[in-house]
């Protein structure tokens, strides 16, 4: 087996020089790492990676906690968030939330040896918080966010909710239904704020059976929508507070034989590439990034892998929202 030794020699330079080429190529300068790079070539070498990751204490995996499989917007999001790892030599370990049992999840990458953690399924108030500080591993937080602190990228939730309900609004619906997850995660706290906010300022108080905060499943949305269609005064249109969540709205009420926007207007959140499918046409929002959150998210944590704990810088990032009109918004009839 060729050695680094060998490498070397052949290159023209110390031992110690390879060493730096190959763990830390961006403190070389381009000449020399080039000459390693052929001497490597030439004499087909294959560094020990795993040897280099326990010699430096690094693993080069990272765990990433995303949000439910359901959800497609968690599996974009994790299809950018392993790719963009990959390029840079990172391997991810992924694990999806367990509604029913999540501090298990957490648990277990705690028992990990990761380099980093990134995470979009946190509360509020979520006690792991304070055990992630406390294990020393970077984190980074993603769609959902801690109360306070830490390093995230998220959405003006809050102001997302507005827009949503103001587009309603100005299409001349009053009664307009929130659906959404549970009310202890930042996202969906900030979504129901948003919506309560915007029909309060036009005068247009919110009625208590109106706001259905779900599971976020196809069962429980179904369940809100069959609730919903039952009130005397029952709502013209839907802010469904995920565009996963907007499908099902849209897929069930179709179903049933109402026509969309018609019957009733439905707007979701998060623009995945489903919504702008030609039979779909759903109107959602996204944000003013030409980036996905997850992508900001593990760019960032590997920039805080990669330098010394004193050199890290924070990331406290929340985009603005931005409202894309498709065909499932109407004039209320």
């Amino acid at each position: 087996m060729v050695s680094s030794k060998e490498v070397a020699k052949v290159a023209g330079v110390s031992q110690p020089t390879v060493s730096r080429v190959l763990n830390n190529p961006e403190k070389v300068n381009a000449e020399t790492v080039n000459k390693v790079k052929q001497a490597m070539e030439k004499l087909n070498y294959r560094p020990n990676s795993i040897a280099r990751s326990l010699k430096q204490q690094k693993t080069k995996y990272i765990a990433l906690i995303s949000g439910p499989l359901h959800n497609p917007f968690f599996v974009d999001s994790t299809t950018t968030i392993v790719n963009h790892a990959k390029e840079h030599g990172y391997h991810t370990l992924v694990y999806f939330e367990d509604q029913g049992d999540n501090l298990s999840v957490y648990e277990e990458v705690l028992r990990q040896q990761v380099d980093g953690i990134i995470l979009s399924s946190i509360f509020m108030e979520d006690p792991i918080y304070k055990e992630l500080v406390a294990s020393e591993v970077p984190f980074v937080m993603f769609n959902r966010r801690y109360q306070a602190g830490g390093n995230y990228v998220e959405i003006d939730n809050e102001k997302a909710g507005q827009l949503a309900t103001n587009h309603l609004l100005k299409l001349g619906h009053t009664k307009i239904a929130w659906i959404g997850g549970p009310t202890y995660t930042s996202t969906f706290q900030g979504r129901l704020a948003g919506y309560q906010k915007a029909m309060e300022v036009t005068n247009h108080p919110v009625k208590p059976e109106w706001v259905k905060a779900t599971d976020t499943t196809e069962k429980a949305v179904v369940q809100a929508i069959d609730e919903l269609l039952l009130l005397d005064d029952k709502p013209t249109a839907f802010f469904a507070a995920t565009d996963s969540m907007a499908l099902y709205c849209q897929n069930y009420l179709l179903r049933m034989g109402y026509r969309i926007p018609d019957h009733f207007s439905i707007c979701g959140m998060d623009n995945i590439d489903i919504t702008a499918h030609a039979a779909i046409q759903m109107t959602t929002l996204t944000h003013e990034s030409n980036k996905p959150l997850g992508l900001h998210a593990i760019e960032h944590l590997i920039h805080m892998m990669e330098v010394e704990s004193e050199e890290r810088k924070i990331m406290q990032l929340t985009l603005e929202p931005k409202l894309i009109i498709r065909g499932t918004t109407g004039p209320k009839q």
